[in-house]
């Protein structure tokens, strides 16, 4: 504590400095140069990214044009069809890779809108970095690291050097948002317990075989904490890539799916199965409607040692998927398998946080889709193809 003090007030004359500097550059700074600037950033990469592709198409070179071309980037398909054809290549990953160069440039703009484009093929470059790392005869990663590395260095500054840490309301209490009116001198002041999600992060200059799950991990947090901008074709490769790193396609996956009152889409056939579980399973799978995105499809993975540094943003990011209103059909089916092969791989491995987290993921998935089918059954009449009439409107007579 006194460290903490010492240090606040030692430096006046850095904050004062910090504040003239922060209350002069709204003045100074010109709103329309700005933004003349963020333009001329992303049109620039747009230009870089159509010279590095072996075959760009049209439509990316227009992007430069748009009104907003790193939003335009960020939600163009060709975009991430032609980024993912080079990096599913047997020679990228490399350290001379210029799309690895170009992701971790583009990471580094000061335009938030162009790290958001880096950050949505952060799911790609971590699934295809661990399944490729696991083969003694894979080729240098290099650039996969560097990209890695520079999304671990930036969560290592915003820290701070601090952990994450959340506060759980004690449930003795009488309610979770009231304290007690009038509370024993004997009780302690406080009544929260403290969790620690994260631990503090420690500088990394390179990816050691020891700190290759808690960078990896860092980054897919950086990537969860912008979920919600990201496609949805970049949460398919995320949850495509973690039914593989889990690599268990056995019948305990279908543990909750054989209640015939309360059957999933994609699960309810595997009664039928009974004598060969294991075939149904893998017939299942594909009838969840995983659409591929990209005309080529490229490698799925491999399995992976899973410890919680990685295994807890990855169910933070298939959570989001699976129960996100505004994700559409096809991530929520993709979730819902991922997590499903989670929960076998945790079983197998006797991994208790594991085993709790998957297997409240897929209960809420369960009944997520129960109360879709209910609400369902409840309006029949509702049916896209049958026009509706329109309602004439109401008229009210008035006496004067």
């Amino acid at each position: 504590m006194e460290f903490q003090v010492k240090h606040a007030s030692g430096s006046p004359s850095s904050s004062t400095s910090t504040d003239a500097n922060s209350n002069s550059n709204p003045i100074n700074q010109d709103p329309m140069q700005s933004w003349w600037e963020s333009i001329s950033k992303a049109r620039a990469r747009i230009h870089a990214l159509s010279s590095i592709l072996s075959s760009p198409s049209p439509s990316i070179s227009s992007l430069a044009d748009s009104d907003r071309p790193a939003r335009s980037l960020l939600q163009s398909p060709d975009v991430y069809d032609a980024v993912c054809s080079s990096l599913f290549s047997p020679q990228s990953g490399s350290g001379p890779d210029p799309i690895c160069q170009w992701l971790y440039e583009t990471f580094q703009s000061s335009d938030p809108d162009l790290r958001l484009v880096a950050l949505s093929f952060i799911p790609l470059v971590s699934g295809l970095y661990l399944s490729r790392v696991v083969d003694s005869r894979a080729a240098s990663l290099a650039g996969f690291e560097a990209v890695l590395l520079a999304l671990y260095a930036s969560e290592l500054k915003a820290r701070g050097g601090k952990p994450v840490s959340i506060s759980i309301p004690d449930l003795s209490q009488p309610s979770l948002y009231h304290t007690p009116r009038s509370r024993p001198s004997s009780m302690a002041p406080t009544g929260h317990f403290i969790g620690l999600a994260s631990p503090p992060l420690e500088p990394q200059s390179e990816v050691k075989s020891t700190k290759r799950a808690c960078i990896v991990g860092v980054a897919l947090d950086c990537y969860y904490k912008q979920i919600s901008q990201m496609p949805s074709w970049s949460k398919l490769d995320l949850c495509r890539f973690a039914a593989a790193w889990a690599g268990q396609n056995c019948p305990c996956k279908a543990e909750f799916d054989r209640d015939e009152d309360a059957e999933i889409d994609g699960f309810s056939e595997i009664r039928v199965l009974e004598g060969d579980e294991i075939e149904g399973c893998v017939e299942d799978v594909g009838k969840l409607r995983i659409t591929e995105e990209r005309s080529n499809s490229g490698p799925e993975g491999a399995r992976i040692p899973l410890p919680w540094e990685l295994l807890q943003p990855t169910l933070r990011i298939i959570g989001h998927c699976l129960l996100a209103p505004l994700n559409s059909q096809d991530v929520k089916d993709a979730a819902s398998v991922a997590v499903r092969c989670l929960y076998a791989r945790a079983s197998h491995d006797l991994l208790p946080q594991a085993i709790l987290a998957t297997r409240s993921l897929v209960q809420l998935d369960k009944r997520a889709r129960e109360a879709a089918k209910a609400a369902a059954a409840a309006n029949p009449a509702s049916n896209s193809n049958t026009p509706s009439k329109a309602k004439k409107p109401e008229v009210f007579l008035v006496a004067k």
